[in-house]
């Protein structure tokens, strides 16, 4: 038993390695997309001083720790982005191998967590989703209903969930053009698209929910610091108006439905 135990371990920490290189590959593709640079050819660079980095500075969370999070030859500030998203996708890899029992489909969903972590991502540095990566989601998605729907208990693809694209795609992209892009991004819908597919109807509008509660919760915890922030330094005001990225809520809201299998109705009646 304890033995056991010791090679799970092993096992997980070995999966959480991949997940953090998997992720420092995942930050080259947020800050190469749309410079022109390719993603997959060519050296990486520190961004202030134009060196190429060494290869002992491109450890996964172990070299920002050793280098205390700066370039070593300009000494600038490398962001807290690499660690984070390096640890998150190490974390997301243990749970999807948790979740899946079949070997195709954990390598389909690492690569749909891969590809939602990039959007994420992307969205917080840029407020913009791609539309590369968002169709392509949206492509894969179509193939989770698919596969779902051969082993539910009710057989076959259920008409909801397989409108549940097109129904949240045109919630979403109503709200973008009512408000003239003010309350909601386009990109926002056609996320909400591939959510609809990837978690059927009622996953797709639990996701949603909760990724409009994370997301109030964030604007006024953000408002909060900053008052705070104000009262010692002139920074810039942040209000209900201020433009925050809703892609990431929207993600964190189907990883947590997706993994956690949150009934997000039954919380609603609790509260």
């Amino acid at each position: 038993m304890v033995e056991y135990q010791v090679m799970e371990t092993i096992f997980y920490i070995s999966i959480f390695i991949f997940g953090a290189i998997i992720g420092s590959f995942l930050n080259v593709v947020v800050y190469r997309l749309g410079t022109g640079m390719s993603i997959v050819r060519g050296r990486s660079i520190c961004f202030s001083c134009g060196r190429k980095l060494q290869w002992y500075e491109l450890i996964p969370i172990v070299s920002f720790v050793i280098q205390r999070g700066k370039c070593s030859n300009c000494k600038s500030k490398i962001s807290l982005q690499y660690p984070i998203v390096e640890i998150i996708t190490g974390l997301v890899f243990i749970l999807v191998f948790i979740k899946s029992s079949s070997l195709f489909f954990t390598a389909y969903l690492l690569v749909i967590m891969s590809i939602l972590l990039i959007i994420a991502v992307y969205d917080v540095r840029h407020k913009i989703i791609p539309n590369g990566f968002v169709y392509a989601f949206i492509t894969l998605s179509l193939f989770s209903l698919i596969w779902t729907s051969n082993f539910s208990a009710l057989g076959g693809i259920q008409i909801w969930d397989m409108l549940a694209g097109l129904i949240l795609f045109l919630s979403f992209a109503a709200l973008w053009f009512f408000s003239r892009g003010t309350w909601m991004g386009l990109g926002d819908a056609k996320l909400s698209w591939g959510i609809g597919w990837f978690l059927g109807l009622y996953g797709g509008i639990s996701a949603i929910i909760l990724a409009f509660w994370i997301g109030a919760i964030w604007g006024l915890l953000m408002i909060m610091l900053n008052r705070i922030e104000r009262l010692f330094l002139n920074t810039k005001t942040i209000t209900m108006k201020s433009e925050i990225p809703f892609g990431p809520f929207l993600i964190l809201g189907t990883l947590l439905i997706f993994f956690f299998n949150i009934d997000i109705f039954t919380l609603t009646q609790i509260f």
